[in-house]
């Protein structure tokens, strides 16, 4: 089955004229992000000159993704709207809410029970409105939209941050939060600053232990963990052709991590041979027949400097195999120089953990060549020394694997299959531990290792490599092991070492499958009933958000002021707290939770000035609440990196906060408390965070005023009877200021469809 063909070829058939016309407008060359964004722009926002990180442009995505943990709110928000269908065509996949433990068959089963109410929401929604729904099992939303959905040159967005994704097949995929989702379901123009372009020059080829997920870490240590932010990603040259569809996505996948509005490549064989592995061979002949059109122009890769806003040129034949973290995904070691920094940090050397899979690397090549490491431990009397787990991406994925052998292999060393989903890779992990506070280190092929992400330890040191490395320092166990250098002693006391690893880029017999896990809708989603029970702990209809006042935003306290890296995970957790993605009365009790206080230097341990008490965040909130007291919150620079998720702005406008004020807002969370209709400020000097007290009563004037690229004033009262203000910064343009006069962006989206 060929999804969305219809709309793929009459875009297809419309493309070249199109970039004809932007070739003329612009009056130059066009990179590949050009041409897509160009080609979709909405006719709110007509052909004309942007400006890279200035404008904000109105675009026409071609489709909407949704998870089952962000969907829920994007769904329950989309209800308000009045509508019988969705605009676009739109998907919900039930990825996030399988608990690893014990293995796929089991967990599974477990998570269809415990979760039968929220899947049933899940389901009937998606009938009822058009959307196409994934069952639990059938694997992560991003795998399933490279195999199914994703194609050249199209545009989607979806409320998950690896979204970009499906830039391996050359798709200008965006993350973002559930208000943005239903700004497009509902058939209205999408709205985006127009990006800054980085360019990133591969050549040569990889070979040997260095894979493609080498590549994006050692992107995320040159960038940074917001040195992509306001900006796409768009690699070129004659490494990235060399490079496998599925290893192109590895890298946008991945890119999330460096801030990046999304990544792509541009259109060549490795693709074509990718659409039609996956059934897909129309689109790969449609693709084929305009193929110049689906990558950049030739001056633009030529003459890089006069085109992007940044180059970087990596050569991938001398590229090193890579290992990132702890703690941040941009910490970046080469495999030459980790083992003696494992010493001179003191991470713990013993290796307890390795997990391979996950979104970001779980293709038919990444556990091909996993599993080539695996065989070579039982050959050569190899016994596995850390635990080892195993995620496919995709029941598709799954299935082919195991009729391969894959999962054999790796059972054969003592690998554990987990069931097709997210898991251990976003905290959704029963770790088999007796000490759950103890230091430790552990090793995925996942995207993301922030402090207590994936088991809730903040002594766990986890580390980021590809899957290949990740299975040679399982056998190992351990963390200072370099498997392109070093040897281990096997069974029989004899010295071997590890041959590079092999694989197949896609399988030699093909994709097979008896279930890929996708349920259509119902033709008339009228009859569809949908009911959520108010005594719900895990499900609840929403309460449209008043607009903030005046008068609300004088006399506030102070809610934190949150020191250091204030990431989504810090501000609404993962792991445990998914079962209330729902209701967001009940999920909004994890709010800042993790978020360390500037003025004690701890965890949900606030100073409450009503009580006089410290408090935990949450019941901070709510005191305030019930005195009828405003509070704010204070950050540093990247606040909000990570996740899409948008109930770290829903949880702290539901609990009274009217105001965030930082050094610096990554993307897709300033965008999300925007729709939320609070105010995200940026300080003009940064130095004047440090003029926070915990007990300041705390003013921010210019709301009336608010203006396009008009400051706001913050006035601090001290309690010594002193006073001090400065200047705060903002980014809302005439229509998002319209939602914070509105309550909300789905206010007014209520507001303009009379719903």
């Amino acid at each position: 089955m060929v999804f969305d063909i219809d709309i793929i070829r009459a875009y297809y058939e419309a493309l070249p004229k199109k970039i004809e016309q932007v070739t003329r407008k612009l009056g130059r060359p066009l990179t590949l992000t050009e041409k897509i964004l160009y080609s979709h722009l909405h006719p709110d926002s007509p052909l004309h000159v942007y400006n890279r990180a200035k404008d904000y442009v109105f675009f026409s995505p071609d489709r909407v993704a949704m998870q089952d943990a962000t969907a829920q709110m994007a769904l329950l928000q989309f209800m308000m709207c009045g509508r019988s269908k969705t605009a676009v065509p739109s998907t919900v996949h039930c990825d996030h809410l399988i608990l690893a433990k014990t293995g796929a068959e089991q967990d599974l089963r477990t998570a269809m029970d415990e979760n039968s109410e929220v899947y049933g929401f899940l389901e009937s929604v998606s009938n009822k409105y058009g959307i196409g729904f994934w069952k639990p099992g059938a694997g992560i939303i991003h795998q399933i939209v490279l195999e199914n959905y994703a194609f050249p040159g199209g545009m989607m967005i979806g409320t998950d941050s690896h979204t970009p994704n499906a830039g391996g097949l050359g798709m200008v995929a965006i993350g973002v939060g559930g208000a943005d989702a239903v700004d497009v379901m509902v058939g209205m123009p999408w709205e985006l600053k127009m990006p800054k372009i980085i360019g990133v020059k591969l050549t040569g080829k990889l070979s040997g232990w260095t894979s493609s997920k080498d590549v994006i870490l050692k992107v995320a240590g040159i960038l940074t963990v917001k040195g992509g932010t306001g900006a796409i990603v768009e690699y070129f040259g004659p490494g990235a052709q060399s490079m496998s569809c599925t290893g192109k996505g590895t890298v946008c996948n991945m890119g999330a991590e460096i801030g990046a509005t999304t990544s792509l490549f541009g259109y060549d064989d490795s693709m074509s041979r990718y659409l039609r592995a996956t059934g897909r061979e129309e689109v790969a002949k449609l693709a084929d027949r305009i193929a110049h059109h689906l990558t950049g122009d030739a001056e633009c890769y030529e003459q890089p400097q006069d085109y992007f806003d940044q180059v970087i040129e990596i050569d991938l034949t001398t590229l090193e195999p890579h290992i990132n973290g702890p703690y941040t995904p941009d910490l970046a070691w080469p495999i030459s120089k980790f083992a003696q920094a494992v010493k001179d940090n003191g991470y713990p050397q013993k290796l307890e953990v390795g997990l391979i899979g996950s979104c970001t690397n779980s293709s038919y090549e990444d556990l091909d060549r996993a599993a080539s490491i695996a065989r070579q431990a039982v050959a050569k009397k190899l016994k596995v020394k850390s635990e080892f787990t195993v995620t496919p991406g995709s029941e598709l994925i799954r299935f082919t694997v195991e009729r391969d052998g894959l999962l054999e292999a790796f059972e054969e060393i003592g690998g554990v299959v987990l069931a097709n989903a997210c898991g251990p890779c976003i905290g959704q992990w029963s770790r088999h531990t007796t000490d759950p506070n103890r230091a430790n280190s552990i090793i995925t092929s996942f995207n993301r290792n922030f402090s207590k992400r994936n088991d809730g330890n903040p002594q766990t040191r986890a580390f980021v490599a590809s899957p290949e490395i990740v299975t040679a320092m399982a056998i190992a166990g351990d963390l200072a092991f370099n498997p392109l250098t070093d040897t281990l002693i096997n069974e029989d006391g004899e010295q071997v070492r590890l041959d590079p690893p092999t694989g197949q880029e896609l399988p030699v017999k093909g994709f097979e499958v008896d279930d890929a896990g996708f349920v259509p809708p119902a033709t008339d989603g009228k009859v569809v009933p949908i009911d959520v029970n108010p005594a719900s702990s895990r499900l609840q209809l929403l309460e449209p958000f008043k607009p903030i006042t005046e008068a609300q935003l004088k006399g506030m306290r102070l809610l934190i002021k949150a020191k250091g890296k204030c990431t989504t995970d810090h501000i609404s957790m993962a792991g445990p707290w998914l079962v209330y993605r729902g209701h967001l009365e009940n999920i909004s009790n994890n709010c800042f939770i993790g978020a360390i206080n500037y003025f004690n230097d701890e965890t949900n341990k606030v100073l409450n000035l009503k009580t006089g008490q410290y408090m935990a965040v949450p019941d901070s909130a709510r005191e305030y609440q019930r005195q009828g007291v405003s509070t704010v919150v204070f950050g540093e620079e990247n606040y909000g990196e990570g996740s899409s998720r948008e109930h770290a702005a829903m949880e702290p406008r539901y609990l009274g906060v009217r105001a965030i004020v930082v050094k610096s807002f990554a993307r897709i969370h300033e965008t999300n408390l925007k729709k939320q209709g609070m105010l995200a400020l940026t300080f003009v000097n940064p130095a004047d965070y440090e003029r926070v007290r915990q007990d300041d009563l705390i003013d921010i004037q210019g709301l009336s005023q608010m203006a396009p690229g008009k400051n706001m004033k913050v006035v601090l009262h001290h309690s010594d009877g002193s006073e001090e203000s400065f200047e705060a910064a903002h980014t809302y343009n005439e229509a998002q200021i319209e939602w914070v006069n509105s309550g909300s962006a789905l206010n007014k989206i209520r507001e303009e469809l009379g719903a």
